[in-house]
C-alpha cells in the first residue's frame, strides 16, 4: 500500500498548496483500489452493479437466422435487377416454429419477424413491397431489394463462447436485458461500497431541531446520500458531529474499525479550510496519513485526502455547492474505481455561451449552466446567475456544469465551452 508520500513523489510539479484539478484526479487514481470481493446477485438486483468478470456467452443470439421482416422468404439468387420476380407461395413461417417444408425455385414463404428462415432461403422482401400476382403468388419489383436484405444471421449479436459483457462493465438497463436474452438469473458482482459519511461543525443543525441564531440545517447529508445512492454504495449516516475531539474520534473510529462493516470510504464536509476553528483536521492528522489541499478550483478550493485504518478519506469542504462540485469531479471517479467500475474520461458537451464569463488563468472553474437548444438545433448554455458556493438552489436550477479549464482565460458570448451535464450522476 502506497503511502501519500510516496504517491506525491509520482507526480510531477506536486503541490499541496496549489493543486490542479487534473493532479487530484491522478492522485486519486493511485490511492485508491478497486475492493476484491465478489457475490451473485439476481438479474433484477443488478442495476447499477458493477461486472466482476467478463461475461462470456453460453449461447448464440439470435439461435438461428431468422427474419427481421414481416413478409416473403426466398431464395435471393433469383433477383435480376432489370425485371419482376414472381413467386408462389408455399407456407407460412411463424415465429417460435420452423417451418420443415421445402422451398424449390420460384417459390417462396410467408415469414413473421423472428421467424426462423428456412432452409435454403436468405432474403426476405417485406410485404408492403409485394403486388398480388395471380393464384397464391406474389411479384417483387426490380431494385426492391438486394439479396440478404432483412435476414437476421444467427450470433449477429452475440456469438456463443465470446465476451458478451466486459469486467467493470456498470450495468445498465440495457446491459441487464442483454444478459437475460442469454437466459442468466443471475450475475457476478463486485460488493457495494460501503461508505460513511458525517458533517462537522458546531452550527449545524439536524432536521427536527429548532432554529437558532447562527445555526443552518444540514443539507450537505442529504445531497451527499443522494449521490451516493446514485452511485449504488451502502451508506453509513452518522449524523452531524459537533466539534469536540471526543466526538470526533469516535465517529472515525467507527467507521474505520467496524469489525462487521468497515466503510471503504468516508466522506465528511466540513473543517478542512485553512484556519478553521474546530478539531477535525486535528483529529485526521492524529488518526490517519492524511494530506490537506488547496485545489486551484472554484468552487471547492479546501479538500482533504487520505487513510483512517484501511478506509479513504475524502474531507470536502462545508459550503452545499462546493461538496456537490468536489463530490462530482473528485469523489465520484475515486468510488467508482473503487467499485471496480472500468472508468473512461467524462464526456463533455460542447455548447456555446450565451453569456461572457470572466476568468483568469490557473485554476478550474465550475459554474452551474442550463443547456438548451438553440432555434437552429444547435446547443447552447447560460449561467443560472449567482454563483456563490452557498447558493444550492443553483444547482437545482442547473443541468450541468460549465467548466472552464485550468488554462482557460475569459469567455465571450457565442464562445464554445465545455459542459459536464448532470443527468445520471445528480
Amino acid at each position: 500500500m502506497k503511502t501519500l508520500e510516496h504517491i506525491a513523489s509520482e507526480l510531477q510539479g506536486y503541490d499541496p498548496q496549489a493543486l490542479s484539478a487534473q493532479a487530484v484526479g491522478e492522485f486519486l487514481s493511485r490511492l485508491v483500489e478497486p475492493v476484491a470481493e465478489v457475490e451473485r446477485v439476481p438479474l433484477t438486483d443488478a442495476l447499477g452493479r458493477v461486472l466482476a468478470e467478463d461475461l462470456v456467452s453460453p449461447i448464440s443470439v439470435p439461435p438461428h437466422d431468422n427474419s427481421a421482416m414481416d413478409g416473403y422468404a426466398f431464395d435471393g439468387a433469383q433477383l435480376r435487377p432489370e425485371a419482376p420476380l414472381a413467386l408462389q407461395v408455399v407456407g407460412t413461417a411463424l415465429a417460435g416454429k420452423a417451418w420443415q417444408g421445402k422451398v424449390d425455385a420460384g417459390q417462396c414463404v410467408k415469414i413473421m419477424t423472428g421467424a426462423i428462415m428456412p432452409a435454403g432461403l436468405d432474403t426476405v422482401v417485406p410485404q408492403e413491397f409485394t403486388q398480388p400476382a395471380g393464384e397464391g403468388r406474389v411479384a417483387i419489383p426490380p431494385g426492391a431489394l438486394r439479396r440478404g436484405d432483412n435476414r437476421r444471421l444467427a450470433g449477429e449479436d452475440l456469438a456463443q463462447g465470446r465476451p458478451a459483457l466486459h469486467r467493470g462493465e456498470r450495468l445498465g438497463p440495457a446491459a441487464c436485458g442483454l444478459a437475460a436474452s442469454l437466459g442468466l438469473a443471475t450475475l457476478p458482482v463486485t460488493r457495494r461500497l460501503r461508505v460513511a459519511y458525517f458533517s462537522t461543525g458546531d452550527e449545524i443543525l439536524s432536521l427536527g431541531e429548532a432554529p437558532r441564531e447562527g445555526a443552518v440545517y444540514d443539507s450537505n447529508r442529504y445531497t451527499v446520500r443522494g449521490l451516493l445512492a446514485r452511485l449504488g454504495c451502502e451508506v453509513i449516516d452518522l449524523g452531524v458531529v459537533r466539534d469536540q475531539p471526543a466526538l470526533l474520534e469516535r465517529a472515525f473510529t467507527t467507521a474505520a474499525a467496524r469489525a462487521d462493516a468497515r466503510a471503504d470510504a468516508i466522506i465528511t464536509s466540513g473543517g478542512v479550510s485553512v484556519g478553521e476553528a474546530d478539531f477535525t483536521k486535528a483529529m485526521m492528522k492524529q488518526l490517519g496519513d492524511v494530506a490537506f489541499w488547496r485545489i486551484a478550483m472554484r468552487p471547492g478550493r479546501p479538500m482533504a485526502v487520505g487513510r483512517i485504518g484501511s478506509s479513504i478519506l475524502f474531507g470536502l469542504p462545508g459550503n452545499p455547492v462546493a461538496v456537490m462540485v468536489t463530490f462530482l469531479a473528485f469523489v465520484r471517479p475515486a468510488l467508482l474505481r473503487m467499485m471496480g467500475a472500468r472508468l473512461q474520461p467524462p464526456v463533455l458537451l460542447k455548447a456555446c455561451s450565451q453569456e461572457a464569463m470572466r476568468k483568469k488563468p490557473g485554476r478550474t472553474e465550475y459554474q452551474r449552466g442550463i443547456v438548451s437548444s438553440a432555434a437552429d438545433g444547435s446547443l447552447q448554455v447560460r449561467t443560472t446567475g449567482n454563483q456563490g458556493s452557498g447558493v444550492l438552489s443553483s444547482m437545482v436550477q442547473a443541468n450541468g456544469l460549465i467548466v472552464l479549464h485550468h488554462g482557460q482565460g475569459s469567455v465571450a458570448v457565442g464562445d464554445p465551452v465545455d459542459v459536464m451535464m448532470f443527468d445520471g450522476a445528480v
